[in-house]
């Protein structure tokens, strides 16, 4: 056991996410031998397999199953770490890590960053896209946008307010098409929406809008990919209000259908004194709330 080192979970978790030395090394930046050596040397450290080979590649064994999250906790530490050594505390610099889901940080975020970067040239911002709430308790990011209340009591939280969702079409779709005004007129659109029947349509359903899965024209659980439809004028779909401003698109009976999304920012309390994560946290409270407004 004392032969163990990070080198060589770092491999595991590598070869565990990515289900092959090859992936791994890509990942890792290293040549496919040494990534296979370090899984060897973990294995006979441990006096077990930790991976079985398939033909769709590699496999982890139950064991390897079982140390998957204690890996992806060292990761998370030591990247919080070399993050917390980047700079020091009172200077705004160094790295900060922000998570956000896939529209607002693709489509939002940026502008907030520009504006950031030119003021503090010195920051480096390690963007997370992601529609999962990444856990800012164990550092996974330093500052969070969040769609939904925190509820750990460690966490800073500050409430931006709500985005609003509406049904939205591109001027080019709409023209020689008459303009629904009902939700029965929709039935002659070909309307975009997600891919599986999950709580995304549930809550579409909830305002009285009784399309089925089946009925969309243009199916894709991304939402990145839903409003790129929308915005090349496949049909009728559902996206943020003001990103349909900014775009020129047309909004369509706002007076039925309209959904809120609450919006958070959020650190650990751990962190808010730190100069660049407080210009950061306070950067994504200002520029969010303009983008609201």
């Amino acid at each position: 056991m004392s032969d163990i080192d990070w080198e060589q979970q770092r491999a595991f978790l590598a070869v565990i996410e990515e289900g092959s030395l090859s992936g791994a090394a890509r990942r890792l930046g290293l040549a496919q031998p040494t990534v296979r050596r370090r899984i060897e040397d973990l294995e006979t450290a441990l006096a077990t397999p930790l991976f079985t080979r398939s033909p769709g590649g590699l496999i982890a064994t139950e064991r390897g199953e079982a140390l998957r999250e204690h890996a992806r906790a060292m990761e998370m530490a030591s990247n919080a770490f070399i993050r917390s050594a980047s700079a020091a505390p009172d200077a705004i610099a160094g790295t900060v890590r922000v998570s956000a889901s896939d529209m607002i940080a693709t489509e939002v975020l940026p502008a907030i960053f520009a504006k950031l970067a030119a003021q503090h040239p010195a920051l480096t911002i390690e963007l997370s896209p992601t529609n999962r709430n990444e856990d800012v308790l164990r550092r996974e990011a330093d500052v969070a946008v969040r769609m939904v209340p925190p509820a750990q009591d460690a966490l800073v939280a500050r409430h931006i307010g709500a985005v609003a969702l509406g049904l939205h079409a591109h001027p080019a779709y709409l023209a020689g098409r008459s303009v629904p005004g009902n939700y029965a007129d929709l039935a002659a659109h070909r309307v975009i929406g997600p891919d599986s029947d999950g709580p995304v349509l549930q809550a579409i359903r909830a305002l009285g809008f009784p399309v089925r899965h089946a009925e969309f024209g243009f199916r894709s659980d991304s939402d990145l990919a839903q409003y790129a439809a929308i915005r090349a004028g496949i049909g009728i779909g559902v996206c943020q209000v003001p990103l349909g401003v900014r775009d020129g698109l047309v909004r369509l009976l706002p007076d039925l259908f309209a959904l809120d999304l609450e919006t958070w920012v959020v650190c650990h309390e751990d962190l808010r004194n730190l100069a660049r994560v407080r210009a950061v946290f306070d950067a994504l409270v200002a520029g969010l709330g303009a983008y609201i407004a």
